[in-house]
């Protein structure tokens, strides 16, 4: 019990200095509010009206965000593949085998294959320009 507690101290301590920073920074902040500030924010450019009860969103945010989702997926795949893929050598510095082996490699290349197949519909339907 006595190696976990630095780290209850820790969590006390963060937990602690969230709760005070968000219960006085309005006591202590400054207060000058203006049209801009209260306004609705989009990304840097001016908000554009919705309609009354919502409305639908344009289809680039939602292909933005799958792009986002899959290609950070990929990265999450990648990664400890990448790691753990290092060959693998004895004492005088020879390479022995590498640690997953061909199967490995070819369940990868299958799983890039169907990332660039997101990417290639993204790029189809116009997810990458930014006007």
């Amino acid at each position: 019990m006595d190696l976990y507690v630095p780290i209850l101290v820790l969590a006390v301590l963060a937990g602690g200095f969230a709760i005070f920073s968000v219960t006085i920074a309005p006591f202590t902040g400054p207060k000058r509010w203006n049209r801009a500030k209260l306004d609705a924010y989009e990304c840097g450019i001016e908000p554009t009206p919705q309609p009354v009860g919502g409305g639908r969103f344009p289809l680039k945010y939602m292909i933005t965000a799958m792009l986002f989702i899959v290609f950070d997926i990929e990265i999450i795949f990648l990664y400890p593949w990448a790691v753990s893929f290092a060959p693998q050598t004895n004492d005088a510095g020879q390479v022995l085998t590498s640690g997953l082996g061909l199967f490995a490699l070819v369940e990868m290349l299958l799983f890039i294959v169907t990332v660039l197949v997101a990417y290639a519909y993204v790029w189809r339907r116009k997810g990458l320009d930014w006007d």
